[in-house]
Order: C-alpha cells, then structure tokens, then sequence
C-alpha cells in the first residue's frame, strides 16, 4: 500500500469530509478518490507520492496569492513568537486593532467584529441588524429578504438567507426561512434585454415587496456582482446602487456578503466599489488571510455603532466565540494586505484576468458551452450536458490531467490564485477543455 492509500484509508475510518456524500469516496468503490495533500507551493498541491494538481479554484476560493507564500508565512512566525491568542473580551493587541484600522480606512466603515468563517459573518450581520432595530424600537423589524440563488452559508441562520434548494430542504424544519426575490442573473435576459436590463427589473421586484414589507423587514442580503454557489451568476453593476437607493428609501439594511468576491477578484479591492456605493454591513473572510488560516469580519457603520453604546448590557452586541479576533489570523490578514498594496494586485489582476481570457478562448467558443463569462479573476461556462452527475465526472477528468476543478451544476468555472503564471495559464485551459470533451464523450457514448 502506497502512502496515498494510507491516507485515504485513515481519513475514511476517522473523518467526516464538508458537504460531502461519503459514499462516492468509499473503498472498492473508487469513484471518487481523495487526494492525500502532503504539501502545497505557488498554485500547487502535492501528493505523498509525487503527483501535483494545480489548484484551479483556490482551495474553495480562499487562495489570493499561492499557498505557502513566504510573506505570510514569515509574518505568521514571527506573530507565533510574541503571542498565538487572547480573548478579545476584555483584552485588545495589536495585530486586531492595526486590522481594524486598515479595514476601516480601505470601506469607509467603521468598528469591525470577527469571526471565524464566512457563515459567521453572515450570522453576525443578521443578528447585528436585527439587534439594531430592537434598540431602535422597533422590534418589528426581525426579517429579512434575499436573492433567488444566493448562499451565505451553511449554519442555520446563514440558511434562512441562502437559496439552495440542497441545503434549503434538508434542514427546512429547523430554519425561519427569509423572503427571496428575483436574482439579477444576466443570463436571464430575453430578447433585446441587456444585463442592465435585468438588473432594473429584480431591482424593481424587490422595490415592490419592500413596498408591502418593509415595517417588517431588517435587512436585505446580496452578493455583489457574482452569486458564486448560483453557478457563478453575474449582473450588472447598477444592480447595486438600486438597492442601496431602495433600502434608503424604505429603511431597510443592506448587507452585503463579499466573502467570496471581495480582496480583488472581481476586478476592484472590493467588488461594491464597481458601483460606489457604501452598504451597512460588509461581510468578509475567505480571501482575508489569503487563504491561510479561518478568520472573517462584519464591518458596519458608526449609525449601527451608536445604537448599542449604552449602560444596559441587553442593549450591547450579545455575540462571541472563543477565537474571536484570533492574534495569528489577524496578522495574516494583514501580510495579505500588505501584498494587495505591494504588488498591485489590483492592476496586475486585470493583466492577468486578460491573459487568461485569451488562453480559455477554446471553451469560450466550444459547441456544448453557453454564456462564457468573466468579472476580474473569475471565469465560468455553462455546459449543455444532461447528465446529473456532470460536475462529479468532469472534476474526476480534471483531476486526471493534474486540475483542481469543482463544476457546479453544469456550470465549469475556473478561479485561480493571483499569482498563477502565463504556463501554468496554459496548463489550466487545455487541462479545463480536455476534462470537458473527455466529460461530454462519455455522455454522448452513454457510458
């Protein structure tokens, strides 16, 4: 027994994997293998044994600048030297509130409150605006409302918001389920419609309920530019700015969820700066430690700040957990944002997002894909394919030819690390294209 063996055998019998059917990974069976990961460099990830997989969609998206990235790691070791943790109730330092600082200074928002994932995020927010109207007086104001398609997150609060009809079903009896209202999904455009066009039309949609609903109403909760889970839906920027003239008009929150698109990858630092605009609460995490460690944060407004300054402790944010602001997280979110700055990633993103766009231009044009679509670092192809298990062949095939890929749905969609070079842009598309032909053979022969 090879070392890979090993491993997958002692994961199997100890380790219950994330949002995952245990089953396809079983031994005997072999139809879906887990990779034992020994270590990981750049874009790479290696096995025990020699084999390497470029990380196509950074390790569920977290990944900014490759794995292992020196800059961070020695900013980790030296944070590990001086102090690893301390309750942030009751205690402050450093590295917590230089982040703070630098969070606030890059939004506009003002106190930041952390977590540990990007559920929590969600979590924080809801609860915070909710909270809010209660200090407020009114209490009334206790739900909220988001967008067909849309994930926030897998707990149970970050379920009410999230519409995956998977996660929606399985744990309906145990979630007070939110108000959904149109996506602004640009490829529902009809006939002469532009992504403009449908963008005005949701937004329109979600006036009108608001227009009923809106006494009732705390918050409403997007994703900014691309709803990831949706199979990565995109829309127009003037989405956005509709819903902020909306929520003002009805007095409503706007909380938005940039924990997958913010740090860069759509194109700007943050993807809401597409539309100048500022929200009430900015959910972030993934991205924020560049990928190395969890750790997520909810920025509001000082408006939000005040309405819980008060001697009545029933009156202060009544949320923790015991990592909160962890030391070592927060000094790796800051190495990130050092790299941001230093290495202009921003401009360097969309020399790169051009780059890449030229090598996909083989799936771009392939006969079985519709709506080949970018937002800065972020590609994805909707596949004509019948088959319900698509997306766990074609990431079979990918990981074949040495590819991290995850398709969802039918959608195949590619979100590499920054840092990915024109070779290994390369190996990505022609590795994508032949997972995706070997894919449809295998359908079109009935195999």
């Amino acid at each position: 027994m090879g070392l890979n063996d090993d491993w997958r055998r002692r994961s199997l019998a100890a380790v219950w994997h994330p949002c995952t059917q245990m089953k396809l990974h079983a031994e005997g069976l072999a139809a879906q293998p887990l990779i034992p990961v020994a270590r990981a460099e750049g874009v790479w990830l290696h096995d025990h044994e020699g084999r390497r997989y470029l990380d196509g969609i950074s390790s569920w998206w977290v990944n900014l600048f490759g794995h292992n990235h020196p800059a961070i790691r020695d900013a980790l070791v030296r944070q590990l030297h001086t102090l690893d943790h301390v309750m942030l109730a009751g205690f402050t330092h450093a590295p917590v509130v230089e982040l703070s600082e630098r969070l606030s200074a890059l939004t506009g928002l003002g106190h930041a409150f952390y977590g540990s994932d990007g559920a929590s995020a969600t979590e924080i927010a809801l609860k915070m605006s909710a909270h809010f109207w209660r200090n407020a007086g009114q209490p009334a104001k206790c739900r909220f409302v988001g967008i067909a398609g849309g994930y926030h997150g897998e707990t149970v609060g970050a379920l009410a918001v999230t519409d995956i009809a998977l996660f929606r079903e399985a744990y309906a009896p145990l979630v007070r389920l939110a108000a959904t209202v149109p996506s602004p999904d640009a490829r529902a455009a009809g006939e002469g419609e532009t992504a403009a066009d449908v963008a005005e039309r949701a937004a329109a949609a979600l006036d009108g309920w608001l227009a009923d609903h809106a006494d009732e109403t705390a918050a409403v909760i997007a994703e900014p530019l691309v709803q990831c889970a949706a199979g990565m839906a995109m829309h127009h920027p003037v989405y956005l700015r509709r819903l902020r003239e909306i929520c003002d008009q009805h007095r409503v929150h706007l909380v938005l969820d940039e924990i997958a698109v913010g740090f860069g990858r759509t194109g700007t630092l943050f993807a809401h700066f597409h539309s100048g605009i500022r929200p009430d609460f900015l959910c972030l995490s993934k991205g924020l430690t560049g990928g190395t460690l969890p750790l997520s944060a909810v920025l509001t407004t000082d408006e939000v700040f005040a309405a819980f300054y008060d001697d009545q402790v029933a009156r202060g944010f009544l949320h923790s957990h015991s990592y909160t602001g962890n030391p070592l997280a927060c000094r790796a979110a800051l190495a990130t944002l050092d790299l941001i700055e230093q290495t202009d990633a921003i401009a360097a993103n969309r020399a790169t997002s051009d780059r890449l766009w030229a090598q996909f231009a083989p799936l771009n044009g392939h006969a079985r894909v519709r709506h080949a679509r970018r937002q800065g670092m972020i590609f994805a192809w909707d596949v004509e394919s019948h088959r319900p298990d698509f997306a766990r062949r074609c990431a079979s095939h990918a990981l074949a030819r040495g590819l991290l890929l995850r398709p969802i749905g039918t959608t195949l969609y590619a979100m590499p690390p920054y840092v990915i070079s024109e070779e290994e842009g390369a190996f990505l598309a022609q590795g994508a294209l032949a997972a995706l032909d070997a894919t449809l053979a295998e359908e079109d022969h009935g195999l």
